[in-house]
């Protein structure tokens, strides 16, 4: 049986135990390996392990030694409760083995879990599971995780009180991690809230949220789209002292007030651009740049992204000037010019 769309998720998150194997396969290692831990974790339970009701094997070994997997399926555990033989990284030719310990699986042997990198459809082990009439095939593709998936790694972060706006922060944060390091975020928030029955608020997400850039910097940034002069100083010796570069300065600025411009080009407003961007930003870091594009407008964003360029090329020719003077001169002029106009 070939599983498509949402049914996957569901079936990875609950698999029937009655079945006698499951083929979880992708490009993605990581996305196929958290797959695969969720659906043995539902199978056998969290500590299957240290009771010896989990018995791993290396696919690569099985047209060597097809009788390990048999011997695996129809071992008798010394703890009781259900088992799983899991038959990790599988190439095509470990098919045959996997097809007799299939032919030969009664109620009561050890559920056969396959994983394997990415299968095309001519793949020997596809054209056994996906026909078969109890086997499973459960294909992992590359997009991030839904709102029910995110739901689900919620609930057992201990976290259920999660307002509108607070997931769709966390969708917009899907987009842009890997499905490891989501799940690793939702798992922070969850220590973070611990104990805390109030509702999950975007700020506690930008809290638990990798960072896309150095946080001083980050700040240095929003006081020159605000306008904030009086503040530039002492922000930009501390960033001087971390040994940050000119040109990397440069070129967080750059990429700072190109989202601003592009935030205010959009024709759904500041706040809908930002969210669409890769990496997405969101939070209250995005309501803030989204006040900072309404505020400067299109063609002042035009010419601070053209003064941030020009500056960007300086630091890249031959010129003698003082790198990071250059870049702490066209700063200080973007956040006076801004400042004159509020």
């Amino acid at each position: 049986m070939n599983l498509k769309g949402g049914e996957i998720a569901r079936y990875l998150a609950r698999p029937d135990p009655s079945r006698p194997a499951l083929l979880i396969y992708g490009q993605d290692a990581m996305r196929v390996a958290l797959k695969r831990a969720e659906a043995v974790a539902s199978l056998v339970g969290e500590n299957a392990e240290e009771e010896m009701r989990l018995t791993r094997l290396a696919g690569a070994g099985l047209k060597k030694d097809p009788a390990t997997l048999m011997d695996a399926i129809k071992e008798v555990g010394f703890f009781p409760g259900p088992r799983v033989v899991l038959v990790e990284d599988t190439p095509d030719s470990g098919t045959e083995a996997i097809r007799a310990a299939l032919e030969a699986w009664q109620p009561g042997d050890a559920v056969i879990v396959v994983t394997a990198g990415g299968l095309a459809k001519s793949s020997a082990l596809r054209k056994l599971f996906e026909p078969h009439k109890q086997a499973v095939a459960a294909p992992i593709y590359d997009d991030p995780p839904g709102e029910e998936e995110i739901t689900r790694w919620l609930e057992a972060s201990g976290l259920r009180e999660v307002p509108r706006d607070a997931m769709r922060d966390l969708m917009t944060l899907a987009r842009a991690l890997d499905p490891g390091d989501m799940r690793q975020t939702i798992e922070k928030i969850g220590l973070y809230k611990y104990g805390d029955s109030t509702p999950l608020t975007p700020a506690e997400i930008a809290l638990s949220a990798p960072a896309t850039i150095e946080a001083e910097i980050d700040e240095l940034l929003h006081v020159v789209a605000e306008g904030r002069s009086d503040e530039f100083g002492p922000l930009m010796r501390r960033i001087e002292g971390q040994g940050i570069t000119p040109v990397s300065l440069c070129i967080a600025a750059l990429r700072h007030f190109r989202a601003l411009h592009m935030a205010a080009a959009d024709p759904q407003g500041p706040g809908a651009g930002l969210s669409r961007m890769r990496p997405p930003v969101f939070g209250p870091r995005r309501e803030r740049m989204a006040r900072q594009a309404q505020n400067w407008g299109m063609a002042p964003l035009e010419e601070a992204v053209s003064q941030l360029l020009t500056t960007d090329l300086t630091l890249r020719s031959s010129s003698r000037a003082p790198q990071m003077a250059l870049v702490e001169r066209t700063l200080i002029r973007l956040a006076m010019s801004h400042r004159g106009r509020r």
